[in-house]
């Protein structure tokens, strides 16, 4: 049986035509698992190994350090017309600086990769997080990923530096660092925000 969120008919936070975008909640987290381990390229490709059972409840209880300014953070889930869970986001706000969101991961279930619907989950995401008062979104793409690569790039995002030798799992990547403007802000703004983002 395909991963189901827990609660049927749950209000979204913001939906698209066939899907919708709901907050997920700690009894969603055999459905998360589930998702993981139907779908373990990214953990394969990204991680070095395959899903592990802890992965959903380590990931949805997971905070920046404690020393990274920050708003919130949660986890948001993509959910098909039959309650289906077709992928998830992690999401934080106000990180580093007001008005910079950042995504954490994004990912869309296998079968659905290739196509317009990872696309339009995310442009329904960015006019979300555009509405909630973001200016900025950021993320992080390991270099070699050439597919996570190119979707970012269509999705209008640009590299401000690169991590080297960034530990995700049981490997190390080097990291580009991505920056979307959602408004007219030019990209010095941003970097004056973001120290940290700067170019080495």
């Amino acid at each position: 049986m395909p991963p189901q969120i827990a609660q049927r008919g749950r209000d979204a936070v913001c939906a698209i035509d066939g899907y919708r975008i709901v907050e997920l909640n700690v009894d969603d987290i055999p459905a998360l698992q589930q998702l993981y381990e139907a779908n373990p390229e990214y953990s394969q490709s990204v991680l070095g190994r395959p899903p592990q059972p802890s992965d959903a409840h380590d990931d949805f209880h997971d905070r920046p350090p404690t020393e990274f300014p920050m708003g919130r953070k949660w986890m948001l889930g993509f959910v098909a017309s039959d309650d289906e869970l077709i992928g998830v986001a992690e999401i934080v706000s106000h990180l580093f600086a007001s008005s910079v969101w950042h995504i954490g991961y994004f990912m869309i279930a296998t079968k659905l990769q290739g196509g317009r619907v990872a696309a339009q989950i995310y442009d329904t995401l960015e006019s979300y997080m555009r509405i909630q008062g973001a200016h900025w979104v950021r993320l992080g793409v390991v270099v070699g990923n050439a597919r996570a690569e190119r979707f970012w790039e269509r999705c209008g995002f640009v590299e401000v530096r690169q991590r080297e030798n960034y530990a995700l799992g049981l490997q190390r990547h080097t990291l580009r660092v991505m920056v979307k403007p959602l408004h007219a802000d030019p990209l010095h703004t941003y970097l004056a925000l973001v120290e940290r983002d700067r170019p080495a």
